[in-house]
C-alpha cells in the first residue's frame, strides 16, 4: 500500500497537462494531499500550499508522489536531488512513469540506506490472458476520444460518483497511472505487453450483475499517431454496450502533434463504433462529454447546445455540469 498522505512533486512540468497526475489525485483524493512542490520553472499548479520537503514532512506527507506525466515517461535528471533528498528524509516514493525508479541506481540505493520503499505503479503485477472475446454479462461503458488528456477518465468517475449517488451499480475500472493512484488498483494498460493488452481489460472487467456498470478509463486516441494501439485495445477488450464521445474543443492541434489536427465528434464516433460493434454489435453512442475548462461559463453552455442538436445526443462537462445527462442515457439501455 502506498501511505498517504501525499506531498505532489511537480518538479518542472512546461503546462498543466503535463501535470495530470497530480491534477487528478488532487480533483478526486483531496484528502490525501497535503501539499505541492514545485522547481524552478514549473507552469504547473495545483492550487495547493508549496512546500519544501522539511514543511511537508513537518504536515505528516508520508509519500513523494511524482505528479507528472511528460512525454515518454521519462525520470528527469533535473528532479534527480529532490528525490533522493526526499528518501533520506524518510518519504517513500510513487510514480507512474515508464522510466521506473527501481531502475534508477541512485534512488534504489537511497531507498536501501533508508529503508523506504519506491512503488512503481506503471508495473503489470498479474500474468494477463490474450483475449477471447467471449461476450460476459453486466454492462459496460467506455469514453473515447479525440485526443489524449481530453477528461475520458475524469468522465468515467464522474459517472461513477453520480450513479452511486443514485444507487446504481457502478464500478470505475483504471486503466493508467493516476487512475491506479486515485483507486489503488487497476490495470497500467501501456504498460502491458501487446498482445495481452485486450486480455488484460477482459481480466478487469470480468463477469457481473446484468444491471451493473463497469465505467472503464478511457486512453490515448484513435486518431492520435502515438497511442492509438491502447485505444483498439480497450475498445475490444472492454467489449462496451455504451461509448461515449470524449473532446476538448480549444486545442490547436492533437497532444504533442503539431502537425495533427483534432478530428470533429462526427469523425470519432463513425471510426469507434464499427470498431467497437467488431467485439459487441450491439454497442450504442450514447453521448458527448465536452472539456470546457478553458472557456468561459456562458461560451460553455452555448457549445454545449451546439454539440447536442448538432450529434443528436446529451452532451455535457460531466465535471463542471454533472454528469446526470450521461447517466440517464445509460439508464435508458
Amino acid at each position: 500500500m502506498i501511505e498517504t498522505p501525499y506531498l505532489l512533486f511537480l518538479g518542472d512540468a512546461p503546462d498543466p497537462l503535463a501535470a495530470k497526475v497530480a491534477q487528478g489525485i488532487r480533483d478526486w483524493r483531496p484528502d490525501n494531499c497535503v501539499g505541492q512542490l514545485r522547481l524552478p520553472g514549473c507552469n504547473a499548479d495545483m492550487g495547493l500550499t508549496d512546500m519544501t520537503l522539511d514543511e511537508a514532512r513537518a504536515a505528516g506527507a508520508r509519500t513523494v508522489v511524482i505528479g507528472v506525466a511528460n512525454r515518454g515517461g521519462v525520470i528527469s535528471q533535473s528532479w534527480k536531488r529532490v528525490l533522493v533528498e526526499a528518501l533520506e528524509q524518510g518519504f517513500d516514493l510513487a510514480s507512474g512513469l515508464h522510466n521506473l525508479l527501481r531502475d534508477e541506481a541512485d534512488l534504489r540505493a537511497a531507498a536501501a540506506a533508508h529503508g523506504r520503499t519506491l512503488h512503481d505503479v506503471r508495473v503489470p503485477s498479474v500474468a494477463y490472458p490474450i483475449a477471447n472475446g467471449i461476450k460476459r454479462a453486466g454492462k459496460r461503458c467506455l469514453a473515447v476520444g479525440t485526443d489524449c488528456s481530453v477528461g475520458k477518465m475524469y468522465t468515467a468517475l464522474c459517472m461513477d460518483r453520480e450513479m452511486r449517488e443514485r444507487g446504481m451499480k457502478a464500478t470505475f475500472r483504471a486503466t493508467g497511472q493516476t487512475g491506479i493512484l486515485i483507486t489503488g488498483n487497476g490495470v497500467p494498460l501501456d504498460a502491458v505487453i501487446a498482445d495481452f493488452m485486450a486480455g488484460s481489460v477482459e481480466w478487469l472487467t470480468p463477469d457481473n450483475d446484468p444491471d451493473h456498470w463497469d465505467l472503464i478509463e478511457g486512453q490515448g486516441s484513435l486518431f492520435h499517431v502515438s497511442f492509438s494501439g491502447v485505444t483498439l485495445a480497450l475498445i475490444h477488450g472492454g467489449q462496451p454496450d455504451a461509448l461515449i464521445l470524449s473532446h476538448e474543443p480549444t486545442r490547436t492541434h492533437m497532444r504533442g502533434l503539431p502537425g495533427y489536427a483534432l478530428p470533429s465528434l462526427e469523425a470519432l464516433r463513425d471510426t469507434a463504433l464499427p470498431l467497437a460493434r467488431v467485439a459487441n454489435p450491439e454497442c450504442q453512442v450514447v453521448g458527448c462529454s465536452i472539456n470546457t475548462k478553458s472557456m468561459p461559463e456562458a461560451e460553455a453552455r452555448a457549445y454545449l447546445a451546439e454539440v447536442e442538436q448538432r450529434m443528436g445526443l446529451p452532451a455535457t462537462d460531466p465535471f463542471r455540469f454533472g454528469a446526470g445527462k450521461l447517466v440517464d442515457a445509460l439508464a435508458s439501455l
